[in-house]
């Protein structure tokens, strides 16, 4: 009998809360996208554990980011591209919006050559075909999206739970070196090629669509949080649901950095600069159940990034310009760049390194306004940024940019 007493507050517990958690599990999809495949695989096949820190601090900048944009859906019932329409002037958010659609571009090209690529290494599908499967399944799970934002939040989780379980799999197969992790703790890059890929890394982690996508998530819920003891208790539970969330989004990326640096690194395997080969060189270094387990990472990950990706562009287009356009057409625009790539036979990890560094220039872009719009006490009264927030946002903006800009300035010199 105590134990039925003691469980039925518990109950009561589980189900005042769980409304409120989901929506960073759409977003943390994002942060295990394949362009996170190419990236911390190559990262850690080149540079061994050089690179931990890269990823650990994308982590947190990224949970940073990520709270401020659901609290800022929670509070106000809009989402960020709708307030920078209501608050800036039109040429700055128009400005904004194209922007927006091009990095749209680059996403889908990760998300749908992922998605082609993993059909290709389970089933033999031919690349293109691959990907034309991986947008029809976007529109499948937009389709549940539509009979219900918890069941896709479901469904999205679970493949974020897919990749996970693969990869803590293989990662405690591989082994590591606690002190060479120690070490790779410590900021410091390794030439030009080092950048490159930690700007990579930084554009794969943080990702500009989910930015505005987390509000809009949120905002859905902003009725439910109308009164203010309800408000404090939903923004402590998105909080929790974004830690939780980000956090084993986090732990992908450093599986995939630590397994790709204790079996590929200095170990003379060709090949292992591509996902092709880092699927061939885990079947071969462990056994056929790793390169299994990567595989179906890889393809969960491409087709649920697919769907929230396209979720997001509508979101985007909604917010700045207040109109939608049909989901085919938009699917059409935004997969052409990624159906060109596959048709013409480009180097897959290549193009998904390159998008993710495209990616990481678009960042600034979001999240620029998400801080100012979080700093205004006009914009969200009593919840309006604490001062050391505003500052650690801003800081993670700065460097952000500052890697761009050295990456470009030394790209062209």
């Amino acid at each position: 009998m105590v134990v039925l007493d003691l469980a039925v507050p518990i109950k009561r517990r589980v189900a005042r809360v769980a409304p409120w958690f989901g929506p960073a599990f759409v977003a943390a999809i994002a942060y295990a996208d394949p362009g996170n495949f190419a990236t911390n695989f190559t990262g850690g096949a080149s540079f061994g554990y050089l690179l931990v820190w890269v990823i650990v601090a994308a982590n947190l900048m990224a949970m940073l980011i990520q709270s401020l944009s659901a609290k800022l859906g929670l509070v106000t019932g809009r989402d960020l591209a709708e307030l920078c329409r209501e608050h800036l002037p039109r040429p700055v958010s128009r400005g904004l919006w194209v922007q927006a659609e091009l990095v749209a571009m680059a996403t889908d090209l990760a998300e749908i050559i992922g998605g082609a690529l993993a059909l290709y290494l389970l089933f033999g599908v031919p690349l293109p075909v691959g990907g034309l499967i991986t947008c029809m399944v976007a529109f499948a799970l937009l389709e549940v999206h539509r009979r219900g934002a918890r069941r896709f939040e479901t469904v999205i989780g679970g493949m974020l739970g897919v990749i996970l379980l693969g990869f803590l799999y293989t990662a405690l197969r591989s082994g590591g070196e606690p002190a060479a992790f120690a070490a790779g703790m410590v900021p410091s890059f390794d030439g030009a090629e080092s950048l490159l890929l930690a700007t990579g890394i930084l554009g794969a982690t943080v990702m500009p669509h989910v930015i505005y996508l987390h509000s809009a998530l949120t905002k859905t819920r902003a009725v439910a949080a109308a009164d203010p003891g309800r408000r404090r208790e939903a923004l402590r539970c998105q909080r929790a649901d974004t830690l939780i969330a980000l956090g084993a989004a986090g732990l992908v990326n450093l599986a995939m950095l630590v397994i790709a640096a204790q079996l590929f690194a200095g170990s003379g395997i060709g090949g292992t600069d591509t996902l092709e080969g880092i699927h061939a060189g885990l079947g071969s270094v462990l056994d056929g159940h790793a390169a299994l387990a990567f595989a179906i990472a890889l393809l969960a990950s491409g087709l649920a990034s697919s769907g929230v990706g396209t979720y997001a562009g509508q979101v985007v287009m909604q917010g700045f310009i207040g109109r939608t356009i049909p989901l085919a057409v938009r699917r059409l625009v935004t997969m052409a760049p990624a159906m060109v790539v596959l048709l013409l036979g480009a180097d897959p990890t290549t193009a998904l390194v390159w998008s993710q560094v495209v990616l990481s220039f678009g960042v600034p872009f979001a999240l620029v306004p998400l801080i100012w719009l979080t700093r205004r006490r006009d914009v969200l009264g009593d919840q309006v940024n604490h001062p050391i927030t505003t500052v650690a946002a801003s800081a993670a903006a700065a460097l952000i940019v500052a890697l761009n800009v050295f990456l470009l300035v030394r790209t062209l010199s």
